[in-house]
């Protein structure tokens, strides 16, 4: 682990501390976690949203949503243009991708990988995806530059992968969500003689995954949110991975939700890089809500006490920190 503070560029987010990033995670997760199995998504959902609000309102910055819970008339709060922080006009300009529970189903059902997730970035920074799916295909750190290409078929960017790490394309393992409309790309993978791990929510754990060898998981593929997919793109740009990602509409309502939040007619079908998706200088933190392939989950122990384990990582010093915390109510 590269437990290196120094930053390579001076940036407007040396006044926010990393820190102050996985608290904010670490309190929205804690929320959720008591809902944990309880069946109710929306209870659950909005305990992450409150907490995660009131967390940004100790930190000194003036933060605007660029991702979040929908546009205003759809939620109370962490909408789509609110204002968070302690110092509005005051404090450095950042803006906010968040997901406050990713996995709403998976916490009501008490499955794996459901975390509280952020990135911020210097105002401009993270894309504004509007709320479509996405075609993502992700790799770790260590490969050439390239070697991954939407525009090329799953088969063809495994054996690249493949071969960039020395193996055959069936040591190579592959993660994707378990829906009916990737059955041809699950097909087609375990006809490679991939190993395939299917999740059934939290494309975000899934992309993320590939970051850390510990999790096994070489290659991300499928069609999820574009939103989640700027969060993850930003989990890769601190640590060196690669992402695609193209969007997908499937209806003019959704087209002229993209125009609306900046997306030009032209990028329709834009294969999206990763620092077209999260550029400059950026923090990701995510904190386990239920336990998962890379993070465990809250518990809550005798006396009061709950253990909450965090990622925490940032671009411009490539630092990765795994934060174990206690706390006591």
């Amino acid at each position: 682990m590269n437990t290196s503070t120094k930053t390579a560029a001076s940036s407007v987010l040396d006044r926010v501390l990393v820190l102050e990033m996985v608290r904010v995670t670490e309190k929205a997760a804690i929320a959720a976690s008591s809902l944990i199995g309880r069946g109710d998504e929306k209870a659950a959902d909005a305990a992450a949203v409150e907490a995660m609000r009131e967390a940004f309102d100790e930190l000194y910055m003036d933060g605007t949503v660029v991702i979040g819970e929908g546009e205003r008339d759809e939620a109370p709060m962490l909408y789509i243009g609110e204002k968070v922080g302690g110092a509005p006009g005051k404090g450095p300009k950042i803006d906010i991708a968040l997901d406050p529970l990713e996995g709403t189903t998976i916490t009501a059902k008490a499955g794996p990988n459901a975390l509280a997730v952020l990135a911020a970035a210097e105002e401009g920074n993270l894309l504004n995806a509007p709320d479509t799916y996405m075609d993502k295909l992700a790799v770790g750190p260590g490969y050439p530059e390239g070697v991954i290409d939407l525009a090329k078929s799953p088969t063809e960017n495994v054996e690249a992968v493949a071969k960039a790490k020395g193996v055959e394309p069936q040591d190579i393992i592959v993660c994707v969500l378990d829906r009916p409309r990737h059955a041809d790309l699950i097909a087609e993978l375990r006809g490679l003689g991939c190993g395939v791990v299917l999740i059934g929510d939290g494309d975000v754990a899934g992309v993320i995954a590939v970051t850390d060898e510990d999790t096994t998981i070489d290659m991300y593929m499928g069609q999820g949110g574009a939103p989640e997919g700027v969060l993850a793109a930003a989990a890769l740009r601190c640590v060196g991975g690669q992402f695609n990602g193209r969007l997908v509409f499937r209806n003019d309502d959704e087209k002229a939700r993209a125009r609306k939040w900046g997306i030009a007619d032209a990028d329709f079908d834009r294969i999206y890089k990763l620092e077209d998706l999260a550029k400059g200088d950026c923090i990701f933190a995510a904190t386990g809500v239920t336990s998962g392939s890379l993070l465990d989950g809250v518990k809550r122990k005798r006396g009061g006490v709950m253990t909450t384990e965090s990622v925490v990582m940032r671009a411009s010093s490539g630092t990765v920190r795994w934060i174990r915390g206690e706390h006591r109510t």
